[in-house]
């Protein structure tokens, strides 16, 4: 399997087979390429979105782009960010460690979700039609970009977890490509609005990955998932504030 069909089938619910046995260290090889996974998403997403509002008002066109955007990725950003939102309440790192790794979710993990979610069907909803397309384009690219930044800046919560082997596979070239690529992405997509976009939501997940490094020791899996949906919004609600700005 190549790195870049690799990066496909654990970011979106592409029907790859999985073929013959992949390392562990693979998907971390493959990691370069994952703003480019994420800018494929989000133009499928804003072609969704297209057809969306043809049909239906800008509040229910936003919330099925949303829906289509969530599951092309087979929710899986937002089960580490609800497995996060989770572990918050834990005593100690071993306690938020065993109630991340538990597949039901709490309270807060529940009204999180709810939370996020609102938040970005409402943001989707303000962004103008001229603009939307190319926010699309350009979020989901930003954000695939920061797992890897965040897994080579801090060590792993678990030697064996997801976390670790996604880290143990990049390597310095990997990481400066996948940030420069989507770097260059919210740029041609947005100009200096997605510069400012893309610094914010590389701040917020670096600071995000260092707040849980002190809970837990380290990042793991589903911190990498939260990272992804914080800088999602991060770069939305950027994009929605420099469109309303004064000139």
């Amino acid at each position: 399997m190549t790195s870049l069909t690799l990066a496909l089938r654990y970011l979106t619910i592409a029907p790859i087979p999985a073929g013959a046995h992949v390392e562990p260290t693979a998907l971390g090889r493959a990691a370069a390429w994952f703003p480019l996974i994420g800018l494929a998403l989000g133009l499928v997403v804003a072609a969704g979105e297209r057809v969306f509002s043809l049909i239906f008002p800008s509040l229910l066109d936003s919330l099925l782009a949303v829906t289509l955007w969530k599951l092309l990725t087979g929710g899986l950003h937002l089960d580490g960010l609800a497995d996060c939102l989770d572990g918050f309440v834990g005593h100690d790192a071993g306690d938020r460690l065993r109630i991340m790794r538990d597949s039901r979710i709490g309270a807060f993990g529940a009204v999180g979700l709810i939370l996020f979610l609102l938040l970005e069907v409402a943001a989707v909803s303000e962004l103008a039609s001229a603009t939307r397309w190319r926010a699309f384009a350009a979020v989901p690219a930003v954000a695939r970009a920061m797992p890897p930044l965040v897994a080579w800046m801090f060590p792993a919560a678990t030697p064996l977890g997801q976390g670790a082997m996604f880290r143990s596979g990049l390597t310095r070239t990997r990481v400066v490509a996948a940030v420069a690529l989507g770097g260059l992405v919210a740029v041609v997509a947005l100009g200096l609005a997605g510069l400012l976009a893309f610094v914010l939501a590389a701040a917020a997940s670096v600071g995000l990955a260092r707040f849980y490094t002190r809970l837990l020791g380290g990042v793991t899996g589903d911190v990498l998932g939260a990272v992804i949906e914080t800088a999602e919004l991060i770069v939305l609600l950027t994009v929605v504030a420099w469109s309303g700005a004064p000139r």
